[in-house]
């Protein structure tokens, strides 16, 4: 498998915090890969590094073999790297139809555009029913399902997702997580960030193990959850 996503000695810092201390990773095309630890373990600060929201302190960040670092975010979104931040950051004044028009502000294709908009319906049924709503009077989950459709809208050849089941009640988990295996299986690579680890580790085909900066394991996502010390720390076993 090529490589899509390749990360060396990322180091990120916050002021005098060191936040990323020094780690290495790789997502190959195609594939769905989950980073997991606990709070403050620097999994946020990784993707936000990727995404070009903070700029790495060392280290380098290779996209489809060219250099990341450095790149304006509307660049990195032009090349194809798509991220869906914590909390959603949906327009809340627009509608759902125009929050998902936005996502394919970079793209000149009208006909696709118009193709994948009812591909997103076709996703997420409740945004078709709630398609002239505000987006500020959905509920989280919707809006949670707004995010990641408006990201797929660009067409991203990588999808960042930043814990996308905070907040949501079972059933919205299970069909939000649903949809990023669906999009995984139909090729998408995606790399996802997620607090509930049994739920990633469900979901994704290989897995790290983040604590403290640094990764700490990594292996198959079947391997982590057989795992002894996965399972002790992050699955409550």
């Amino acid at each position: 498998m090529s490589a899509l996503l390749e990360v060396s000695g990322l180091e990120v810092h916050y002021g005098g915090i060191q936040a990323v201390k020094g780690i290495d990773l790789r997502v190959n095309q195609g594939e769905l890969v989950t980073l997991i630890g606990a709070n403050g373990a620097g999994k946020t600060s990784t993707l936000k590094a990727l995404a070009g929201l903070l700029r790495p302190a060392a280290g380098q960040i290779r996209f489809a073999g060219q250099s990341l670092v450095g790149m304006p975010v509307h660049q990195l979104i032009r090349n194809g790297l798509a991220l869906v931040p914590e909390g959603r950051g949906v327009f809340p004044r627009l509608t759902v139809a125009e929050n998902l028009m936005m996502g394919a502000y970079v793209r000149r294709d009208a006909d696709g555009i118009i193709a994948d908009l009812e591909r997103m319906y076709g996703l997420f049924e409740r945004l078709h029913e709630r398609r002239e709503q505000k987006a500020g009077t959905l509920s989280g989950g919707e809006q949670q399902m707004l995010a990641i459709g408006r990201a797929l809208m660009g067409r991203p050849r990588m999808l960042l997702l930043d814990e996308p089941s905070m907040g949501l009640a079972p059933l919205m988990v299970q069909k939000i997580i649903g949809v990023i295996r669906q999009v995984a299986n139909e090729g998408m690579t995606v790399l996802l960030v997620e607090q509930n680890a049994r739920l990633a580790l469900q979901a994704a085909e290989r897995a790290y193990v983040m604590e403290g900066g640094r990764i700490s394991f990594e292996d198959t996502a079947q391997a982590c959850l057989n795992d002894p010390r996965v399972r002790a720390a992050y699955l409550g076993e």
